[in-house]
């Protein structure tokens, strides 16, 4: 499982002309599962990301998490996070879990992530065109894999 972490000012989920999700202040979080991808993943990856010390504290230091600031986030599924340049110019994307697999391990993400939050998320829709809007704030963009751990 990979994610992107923005730190944003703000951040919208546009599909078809209409905002599905929005925030002001927290975190934007691209996800991609590939097929091997587990509950253990998520449990991981939920834990980092909630616990990650990202943003400011008084001093201007970053120092505080998500649940220290009261943030908000939005959860974005993101298959060309697995995407191959290896060969060619055209992005091959044979190690993105297909939605049988990664639509329940999205929406599992998803409740768990809103279980640690305290609060729901906000979501794209799985397999849509969507519009993603962010204003990215530092920047602060972080990866993450849970196959690297180390």
């Amino acid at each position: 499982m990979r994610a992107v972490i923005q730190r944003v000012k703000e951040a919208s989920v546009t599909i078809d002309g209409n905002v599905k999700s929005s925030i002001q202040g927290g975190l934007l979080i691209l996800l991609g599962i590939e097929n091997p991808d587990t509950n253990a993943d998520i449990t991981w990856l939920v834990r980092k990301i909630v616990n990650m010390r990202i943003f400011d504290d008084e001093a201007g230091v970053m120092n505080k998490s998500i649940l220290n600031v009261g943030g908000d986030i939005i959860v974005v599924s993101q298959f060309t996070l697995y995407a191959s340049t290896k060969k060619g110019n055209r992005p091959s994307y044979i190690r993105a879990a297909k939605p049988d697999i990664a639509v329940p391990l999205y929406e599992a993400f998803v409740k768990e992530i809103e279980q640690a939050l305290g609060k729901n998320v906000g979501t794209g829709e799985f397999g849509a065109d969507m519009k993603v809007a962010l204003l990215n704030d530092g920047p602060v963009t972080i990866l993450m894999d849970t196959k690297q751990k180390d």
